[in-house]
């Protein structure tokens, strides 16, 4: 049995592994980069290792430096968690070499399937179904294209080592196939050290299912059963499910059998997982993980089985044990992967300190995240704050659950993706089990996305902020045995605040007299207000008849308000602002930190509206910037290789 283990990895996995080490038992060890010295997972290990250096490269990429880690730690087994190492067949085999135990399958069953080429092989032997392929290794541009012509349009440009939707493209046409092969290339050799890319055919309108196998090294290979992750957003899984809504009883033993007999093929031992596109009753293979997958617990909360344990239990030799020979799916499953992302400009990756971040209490819900009130969010690794999972008999109320608590969650800092992921999970689409992988493609994830609060929700939110900072100044007046503004006896003139929203700005105005509160909100005509409780933190306001309650927290001058309706972001304005003048408004500024890969133009050059500019890479992805609108380009402030802050001008446009 392993006696002490350590994690090469990070944040909520890490966290994960641990969990369960304490509940059998088993000593942990945590390793760390120098932006993570104090994260909650180097924390919650018994023992922690620095690594050294702030980027992946320079840490949780280091194999000498894990493996001395490990030695002198005296653990006797690795986890690489997923990400990262996980699926690198030398670290394993270096593990191996080093007299430790490798918490995953063989080396040389990683280096088969980590290639999705080599994989796609395999399951053509092994009788699976695989769609069509087209290799580019070596090919000249007139090839390349001759290859998109042979499949028919569009076709998807995929890179053949990782995952995570890197090195992915979708080609709609001929002429954007070359530059779109280039760049997927350069994505994934900086993601994954490897170039390779492939053509396979675009299918319209598939769903994404996986299956969940699990072998020992007693000869038990199994099924544990599916995993619906169809809803997807730039080829990212961004909500999953057990059981998958698309399969009936028949296609599930279809899918078990040919996700086991792919595993046979390579004789694999650990926790694995097979991909397929399903288009109706027919299935095509993916390609395999090799490694535990984010949304495993899906399958954990169905089946009762704990697959971070099972993988312990397999390393250290015990064969499977008969629950998970004979999996019993009970319940319904979905988890939803919450990011710290800007819906307004395309869901891009941003960094921040996290000033609260709380979930309630509730049966069936459960939440594995790597940070929590206090961290911050930063730049070098994947912005994934938590996968919130809700389980439930039925998947109505599952998806009612989830959605609700992710509405209910305190959510402070760095915006997110959590509108986005709630009116998902109540669209009529998903309420009925009709999502396919262009879900996303069909409802526009901006508008999906937007705060949750219409317009008049927003102005109840203000007004609740105005009279929540209305107490905070009167408790301060108070022990400071002062009168505030606005509390009086006598009738007052109206206390006015100006907030700026999502909806745009809110003059917001009461008064406190002997009749009791009177409101008055944006474009419409005062009435009586009554407060049940008001404090700095929390106010119960009833306005018209419909009592509402509140939760309120302030950071500097931005205003967090928790309401019934969702999450409303404030910022208090001066009632007279000073006059401004609009600074550069031809500039293209850095969404975010990162590194310019190629700068488009030059000065002097004509541009469309839309046209490509610069080429950023930030958090392990390219992010193209483009011309906000048609224009000469006046000034050029980057290069190839520069390393440059968010919201930095790039590139500035004259308007023609």
């Amino acid at each position: 049995m392993i006696q002490k283990l350590l994690v090469a990895n990070r944040g909520e996995v890490a966290r994960r592994i641990f969990r369960t080490c304490q509940e059998m038992g088993i000593a942990t060890v945590a390793v760390f980069s120098e932006p993570d010295e104090g994260a909650l997972f180097v924390a919650e290990a018994d023992e922690a290792i620095a690594l050294g250096g702030e980027s992946p490269a320079d840490s949780y990429l280091r194999i000498d430096a894990i493996i001395d880690a490990a030695r002198r730690s005296g653990a006797d087994a690795v986890h690489p968690g997923y990400g990262f190492l996980a699926e690198n067949a030398t670290f394993a085999g270096a593990v191996l070499e080093a007299g430790l135990i490798w918490v995953g399958p063989p080396p040389a069953v990683i280096a088969a399937m980590g290639s999705k080429l080599e994989s796609k092989r395999l399951a053509v032997a092994a009788g699976v179904p695989t769609l069509d392929t087209v290799e580019l290794t070596g090919l000249e541009s007139p090839a390349i294209r001759a290859g998109g012509d042979r499949l028919g349009y569009p076709v998807l440009v995929k890179a053949s080592a990782g995952g995570g939707g890197k090195g992915m493209r979708v080609v709609a046409n001929a002429e954007a196939l070359v530059e779109a092969v280039a760049s997927a290339e350069r994505e994934a050799l900086s993601a994954f050290g490897d170039g390779t890319v492939f053509l396979e055919p675009y299918l319209t309108g598939p769903r994404h299912v996986e299956v969940q196998v699990f072998g020992d090294q007693h000869g038990h290979l199994v099924s544990l059963l599916e995993r619906d992750c169809s809803i997807q957003r730039r080829h990212q899984k961004i909500i999953e499910e057990s059981p998958s809504p698309g399969v009936d009883d028949r296609l599930r033993q279809s899918l078990g059998e040919a996700a086991v007999a792919i595993g046979r093929a390579v004789g694999y031992v650990g926790a694995g997982t097979v991909e397929f596109l399903l288009a109706g009753q027919s299935f095509f293979f993916l390609e395999m993980n090799t490694r535990l997958q984010v949304e495993h617990p899906v399958t954990e909360e169905t089946t009762g089985l704990d697959l971070v344990r099972l993988q312990l239990q397999v390393a250290s030799g015990s064969p499977l044990p008969d629950e998970a020979l004979s999996p019993r799916q009970v319940g319904h499953a979905i988890e939803a992967r919450l990011y710290a992302e800007d819906p307004v400009h395309e869901f891009l990756p941003v960094t921040g300190t996290i000033d609260r971040f709380e979930f309630p209490d509730r049966t069936g819900l459960r939440v594995d995240s790597g940070v929590t009130s206090g961290d911050s969010v930063s730049v070098f690794y994947d912005p994934m704050l938590a996968k919130v999972i809700a389980w439930a008999e039925t998947r109505d109320e599952a998806a009612a659950l989830l959605a609700h608590s992710l509405q209910r969650a305190e959510l402070h800092g760095p915006t997110t993706n959590r509108e986005l992921l709630v009116r998902i999970l109540r669209h009529p689409e998903f309420v009925a089990g009709a999502t396919d992988t262009h879900f996303l493609e069909r409802h526009n994830p901006a508008t999906l996305g937007a705060p949750l609060p219409d317009q008049a929700g927003e102005q109840l939110a203000a007004l609740a902020a105005a009279l929540a900072a209305q107490s905070e100044r009167r408790a301060s007046a108070v022990l400071q045995k002062s009168i505030p503004s606005g509390w009086r006896n006598s009738p007052s003139q109206p206390q006015r605040f100006v907030y700026q929203g999502y909806h745009g700005q809110h003059s917001i105005a009461y008064r406190f007299d002997r009749a009791g509160l009177t409101v008055v909100l944006p474009g419409a005509e005062p009435r009586p207000a009554r407060i049940h409780q008001v404090t700095p933190v929390r106010i119960g306001l009833e306005l018209d008849g419909h009592l509402r309650w509140y939760r309120i927290n302030r950071v500097e001058d931005v205003i967090h308000v928790d309401g019934p309706t969702g999450y409303s972001r404030l910022k208090e304005l001066p009632r007279f602002p000073p006059p401004t003048v609009d600074d550069d408004p031809g500039s293209l500024h850095a969404p975010m930190p990162g590194t310019v890969v190629r700068v488009l133009v030059e000065v002097g050059n004509e541009v469309l509206e839309g046209q490509a500019i610069v080429v950023l890479e930030a958090m392990k992805m390219e992010h193209t910037l483009r011309a906000p609108h048609d224009g000469i380009v006046k000034d050029v402030r980057a290069e190839a290789g520069q390393q440059v802050e968010a919201d930095r001008i790039l590139v500035v446009l004259e308007p023609r």
